[in-house]
This record gives C-alpha cells, structure tokens and sequence, in this order.
C-alpha cells in the first residue's frame, strides 16, 4: 500500500494536480449548493410577530373547537387549497367541516422556527412553515411535518383574517 501512495503522491506530479483540482471543484460545488438558498431574515419583526400571534389565535381556536373565533378569522373570499382534497371556497362549507371532521378529533401544532413571513404591501401577509396534526382517535398514529402557506389580509380595523390556505401533506 505505501508503494502505491508513494507513485501517487511522491512519484507522479500530475495524480497530484489532478487531485488537487478535483478536491478544490468538489468543495466549491458542494459549498454553492449549500449556499444557494439563504437563510430567512424576517423583513419586518413586528409583522412576523404579528402573524405568528394571529396564527396562535386561529389554531387555539381550531384546537378547541372555537368555532366562532374560527369564523372571525376566516375571510369570506377564501380559497382554501389542499393536496389530498383539492381547492374548497365557501367558508360556510369549511366552517361545516371543521366543526363536522375536526372538532375533539384533531389538533395542530406548529413547528417551531419554521414560520416565515413576508409582508404584502397594501394587503397583508404571506406566512409559511411547518406544522404537525395529531388524530386524537389515533393516539399511536406518527405525526409528520407538513408544509403551510397561509395569506393573511389586513382589514380596515387592523384585523386579521385569512383569504387563502395552502395546506400540503
């Protein structure tokens, strides 16, 4: 073995350049992916927190079977986008749901440190992240991380209420 590496390292100049230079292109490659997506910076502190405290409110409710609170804080223009379930837009119809499929079944925890959030100048916000939902009649059942977008829209009052759900599991 020793023969070996001394005719690659002690013997053989070129092996050496062409180790050299693969090393150097496998560290910069590798070090770009890294870096090509940046870390998220909120913009706007007051904002995220604003949001994260909206987001907090809006699943206590869910959690609790809140359905006024929910109702509150559900817009009339929703759309509500969901991977296994496809696009529901009557609020009435996912007040009817919720209360119906959710309701002591199901609650929702958010991840924390995921959220993100990005003002919408003269709307509101664009809040995403991950969240887990736990079946309360599958106690054993794992929960997995989800991703979340929700748009939130700034009333005339300064209240919140959501417009559109992405919810992907």
């Amino acid at each position: 073995m020793k023969q070996l590496l001394d005719f690659f390292f002690n013997e053989n100049f070129f092996w050496k350049i062409i180790l050299t230079v693969w090393a150097l292109l496998t560290s910069f490659f590798s070090q770009a992916q890294v870096n090509e997506i940046p870390n998220y910076h909120a913009k706007d502190m007051a904002l995220h927190k604003e949001i994260v405290k909206m987001d907090s409110i809006y699943f206590n409710a869910y959690n609790t079977c809140d359905m006024k609170t929910q109702e509150a804080l559900i817009d009339e223009d929703l759309e509500f986008f969901h991977d296994n379930g496809g696009l529901s837009t009557s609020k009435k119809d996912i007040l009817i749901s919720l209360k119906n499929n959710i309701c002591n079944k199901v609650t929702r925890t958010l991840i924390k440190g995921s959220v993100e959030v990005y003002p919408i100048p003269n709307y509101g916000a664009i809040q995403m992240g991950y969240h887990k939902f736990f079946n309360k009649q599958e106690p054993n059942a794992k929960s997995v991380p989800s991703k979340f977008v929700t748009i939130w829209k700034k009333g005339n009052n300064n209240s919140w209420t959501i417009t559109r759900v992405i919810s992907l599991h």
